[in-house]
């Protein structure tokens, strides 16, 4: 033993005792009782209003991917997932409406078919059970040969016409002039 003469030293209560040593998940016993699952949320709380990962709301939702640029040419990918508890039939394009600075709504053309940055297949009915997804796709080029250029400073985009929409903005000013859009139909992801 080690005799300190001389020094305080002093040891807070508890600090330098062993504690419990934690069991690793592999000595379990096949025996033991799983974990109980978590308890499904109260009716009308915020998680249950969520719905599927990545959702705010109970509705379907659309969501804008990144702006792409090639050549001239602009594009951004859209989602669109069934939000809610129900399943939810698609068919057709997105509503889309280029807004200016002031928030109003640009005389812009908007078309559906194909482009230079993406290929329509046509509308096609998909079901979606909650949390699955579509896609789309709107591009567009900064034409000065059309004379209809004008600054578009956000898209508001929805589902379908009629249906809830969400404004996205545009940043950067290479992105920002439009003069016509550009809509593929929705269509189901595809997988593999």
């Amino acid at each position: 033993m080690i005799a300190l003469s001389g020094c305080d030293f002093l040891v807070p209560e508890g600090e330098g005792e062993p504690g419990p040593t934690p069991k690793p998940d592999s000595t379990r016993s096949a025996s033991a009782a799983p974990a109980p699952a978590p308890a499904p949320p109260a009716s009308g709380s915020p998680a249950e209003a969520q719905g599927p990962a990545g959702c705010s709301s109970g509705q379907p939702e659309v969501s804008m991917g990144e702006v792409q640029a090639a050549l001239g040419h602009r594009a951004v990918g859209l989602t669109l997932t069934n939000c809610g508890k129900d399943p939810y039939q698609v068919f057709g394009y997105p509503s889309v409406q280029a807004r200016g600075t002031d928030g109003k709504v640009l005389d812009v053309w908007v078309k559906r078919g194909s482009s230079y940055m993406g290929t329509d297949k046509g509308p096609t009915s998909v079901i979606l059970a909650p949390g699955e997804s579509v896609r789309s796709l709107i591009s567009w080029t900064s034409n000065p040969e059309t004379g209809r250029l004008q600054q578009a400073s956000a898209l508001e985009i929805a589902p379908a016409a009629g249906e809830k929409a969400r404004t996205f903005p545009l940043e950067g000013s290479d992105v920002r002039t439009v003069d016509e859009l550009t809509l593929t139909a929705w269509q189901a992801a595809a997988t593999g």
